[in-house]
């Protein structure tokens, strides 16, 4: 296919997506402010600034579809001012050229839940972060009468080269392979749902390749069977042949810690993730494309191992 896919950000999602368009021979330019370090061969190269409309636009110029695989550092004040001017922006781009967008976004914007969370259940007004993604969810929604758009709604992922990104990164998986004892923010017991990188970019192309009737709705991202981080991370130590040695830090202690650390009081708002069972249901995505994801039994290991290559 010739048609040209733009991806803006090339966190760990816009690389397993770009990578997977480039294997099927596709047209990719990726954009965000800086240069990645390495692209596959063939990739154009846009620097773009989100914020700028100018810009955007630009980048977007003769693009087909857009994909919205962006980070922001990890601040609630930042999101407020930063994520409604980004979506803005792209839907206008999207608007000007006629591009379908996919967007790679969380589950932040449902809140704090007790059932497995569906498409349908209701956005959030309460705390910081998730009202602003529920802000750009109805930003979004809002324009789907003028841009074609698909939102693949991803919980917290994991797999090789996340680093210090992913739960299981720099201080999980990084440490047992150095020997140390791993150390969690989450609580390692409580049930949680992870998606794997290289599956989070199949699902993006698949949204890519599939018609206009899979646009204007949410599509929540396929996941293993659901495991505790205590038993994701046993599955990565076997394979690097350690013991499972973990240290988890108390909510009460980040709290403390988040009196000097800008990071860890951040993370206050969002325990409503970790102190209950958090699952997502997916069966949508499973009935109309498909279910097989990578089991923990071979993501878990791949990513623990990419470390011990590291060293």
């Amino acid at each position: 296919m010739s048609e040209l896919i733009v991806v803006f950000g090339y966190g760990a999602c816009g690389q397993a997506t770009t990578e997977r368009l480039v294997a099927a021979g596709r047209s990719v330019r990726v954009a965000q402010r800086r240069k990645p370090a390495s692209l596959p061969a063939g990739v154009s190269f846009e620097a773009a600034d989100v914020l700028d409309r100018d810009a955007v636009l630009r980048v977007a110029a003769g693009a087909s579809q857009i994909v919205i695989a962006l980070g922001f550092t990890y601040s609630g004040k930042l999101w407020r001012d930063v994520w409604p001017r980004a979506m803005a922006n792209i839907l206008a781009a999207a608007e000007a050229t006629g591009a379908r967008v996919v967007f790679v976004d969380g589950l932040y914007m449902y809140g704090p839940q007790t059932a497995p969370l569906t498409e349908d259940m209701p956005l959030t007004n309460v705390q910081v972060k998730p009202a602003v993604r529920a802000e750009v969810t109805r930003m979004w929604m809002a324009a789907s009468d003028r841009v074609r758009f698909a939102s693949l709604r991803v919980p917290d992922f994991y797999g090789p080269g996340l680093g210090a990104l992913s739960h299981f990164g720099d201080t999980a998986f990084g440490a047992l392979a150095k020997g140390k004892s791993a150390l969690m923010l989450a609580k390692p017991d409580m049930p949680h749902d992870f998606a794997y990188v290289p599956d989070v970019g199949r699902a993006v192309v698949t949204l890519l390749d599939a018609p206009d009737d899979a646009f204007g709705q949410s599509w929540h991202m396929p996941c293993a069977p659901t495991r505790t981080p205590r038993e994701i991370l046993a599955l990565g130590a076997a394979a690097l042949g350690v013991k499972p040695r973990l240290i988890a830090l108390p909510f009460w202690l980040q709290s403390l810690m988040g009196l000097a650390i800008p990071f860890m009081r951040e993370l206050a708002e969002m325990r409503f993730q970790w102190d209950r069972p958090y699952r997502v249901d997916a069966q949508k995505f499973a009935r109309r494309f498909w279910s097989d994801v990578t089991p923990f039994e071979v993501g878990a290991p791949a990513m623990a191992l990419s470390y011990r290559q590291k060293a």
